[in-house]
């Protein structure tokens, strides 16, 4: 005769077992339809292209479509709150970019807890920003801008996508940091603010390397430094800011977050398919052209970008006293 103890054990391992095949069968019928992949912000900047990349890689990997829903406004926060209110099934996800992080700081009113509320599935990039002039601004390199600007006080503008972006919060770090008096003018996304950068309008912007890197090699725009810790590859000679400003570093991530209460196995797979798509040479070219590093990695390892970026724009967002518009 079997011991109570064992009688126990062996009921709960079938149990365990049992319980187990729901969650197996799910994820191999995951998915048998088409996937939403909600884009916070308009079609055709780099967080749009970023989405279109890693949806088209999945929908040839998956066999369903995973097609991108841009939902614009309020920072991203439009398409957060649609994710957020989504059925927790795996058909709905969201673009996850750094302006998530940031708004989670910058605004007191919102409908949703960002990280209680969406899953992380996985970091594909980090995003650089290049710090560009106007050809007219006397410097040529970073230390001469800080000391161009040092003499100006309250005299040059810098141009940003608007209040709380990332433009304007990567200057601010650089402000912080250096305690120069630069002014910020708000535009109503980042073309606009180039496009008065090339004309002469604002003397500086932090600018994402999708929006300024054709305009460098047009020589439009004059590139002083990047935001990142490394050199990136489509701008080899251009130093970074911390080779002047020790300790400073801003970059951006993309990566794609689902609705809480996802089942795991599916957000695994997702997870596991997409570190596929990251270690093609097609994808990962695409994503340097975009200015990007190619992370991949665990949901884990993202939710830990995403707290680290959160901490780290609040203090920046209240030192500098920046308010939503």
């Amino acid at each position: 005769m079997k011991s109570p103890r064992r009688t126990f054990l062996h009921l709960a391992m079938g149990a365990a077992a049992l319980s187990a095949v729901p969650r197996i069968a799910r994820a191999q019928a995951y998915p048998s339809r088409p996937v939403r992949i909600i884009v916070g912000f308009p079609p055709g900047g780099a967080t749009d292209i970023q989405a279109r990349l890693m949806g088209q890689w999945l929908s040839d990997r998956l066999g369903q479509p995973f097609i991108v829903e841009n939902r614009a406004g309020a920072s991203g926060n439009i398409g957060t709150e649609a994710v957020v209110k989504a059925p927790a099934d795996g058909y709905t996800l969201l673009q996850v970019v750094t302006p998530h992080a940031i708004n989670t700081a910058l605004y007191s009113n919102l409908s949703f807890d960002f990280i209680r509320d969406i899953a992380p599935v996985i970091c594909a990039a980090r995003l650089a920003y290049v710090v560009v002039v106007h050809p007219s601004v006397p410097a040529t390199t970073l230390p001469e801008f800080i000391a161009y600007a040092k003499a100006n006080p309250g005299k040059i503008n810098y141009g940003s996508a608007g209040q709380g972006t990332p433009q304007n919060i990567t200057c601010e770090l650089f402000k912080m940091m250096t305690g120069l008096n630069l002014v910020h003018v708000p535009y109503k996304g980042g073309a606009p603010a180039v496009a008065d950068l090339i004309a002469g309008h604002v003397q500086v912007i932090f600018a994402p390397m999708s929006e300024s890197l054709p305009h460098i090699k047009a020589g439009k725009l004059r590139a002083l430094a990047v935001t990142t810790a490394a050199r990136l590859n489509v701008l080899p000679d251009v130093p970074t800011i911390a080779d002047f400003v020790p300790g400073y570093e801003a970059s951006g991530f993309a990566g794609i977050g689902a609705p809480r209460n996802t089942p795991s196995e599916i957000i695994t797979m997702l997870n596991k398919e997409l570190n596929a798509g990251l270690a093609d040479s097609k994808v990962r070219a695409r994503i340097v052209e975009l200015g990007g590093t190619v992370l991949g990695g665990s949901p884990a390892e993202f939710a830990a970008i995403i707290s680290e970026a959160t901490e780290k724009w609040a203090r920046v967002i209240k030192f500098a006293g920046i308010k939503a518009d």
